[in-house]
């Protein structure tokens, strides 16, 4: 009699047919940029609840259709003087339709999006905001093996991390936050 082989999900995820289909599995982890000038940490804090919008990239897109309730982002200062990870935010919806594409007149309206809502969007809510931001010099110098993030010309405004980068950039970020205590 032939034995089943038993795989740990870990070691194989690719046995995980979909998130969409999983969701007692442990979060993921992403990175999530925006314009301070646009919507901050700041405004996100004094608001404590919010919606991740306005994106119209089609890959970031299907990042964002790829989240969950529970998956934890890194909040990311981008096209300013020092960009940087300026705190965390947790997922708490599974995608759905991005409602700006629909707003004639709207900032993020999509013409094409009226009939076919192509464009998604997720609901966040504060952690945290870092009295010491992780700046980009800091994250370029860290082992995060191949993390968009750090490559030349990367431009995504939203970012998938392994938990191995997650646990890195939180590991630093909590450092550089302990010392300036």
């Amino acid at each position: 009699m032939r034995l089943p082989v038993l795989v740990h999900l870990s070691q194989n995820p690719s046995l995980i047919p979909s998130r969409h289909f999983c969701t007692s599995i442990m979060p993921r982890y992403w990175l999530l940029k925006s314009e301070p000038d646009e919507f901050s940490i700041d405004d996100l804090q004094t608001q404590q609840t919010g919606r991740w919008d306005g994106i119209r990239n089609y890959q970031a897109r299907n990042y964002i259709k790829d989240m969950n309730e529970n998956d934890i982002a890194f909040f990311y200062h981008s096209s300013c003087k020092q960009p940087g990870i300026v705190g965390a935010m947790l997922i708490t919806s599974s995608s759905y339709p991005d409602p700006t594409a629909t707003e004639k007149g709207g900032k993020y309206f999509d013409k094409r999006a009226v009939e076919n809502n192509p464009w998604a969007s997720v609901d966040i809510k504060f952690l945290e905001k870092y009295d010491e931001p992780l700046y980009l010099p800091q994250i370029k110098s860290l082992p995060l093996g191949a993390c968009p993030l750090t490559a030349r010309g990367n431009r995504l405004s939203v970012i998938p991390l392994t938990d191995e980068q997650y646990q890195l950039l939180h590991r630093e970020a909590k450092l550089l936050n302990e010392n300036d205590e």
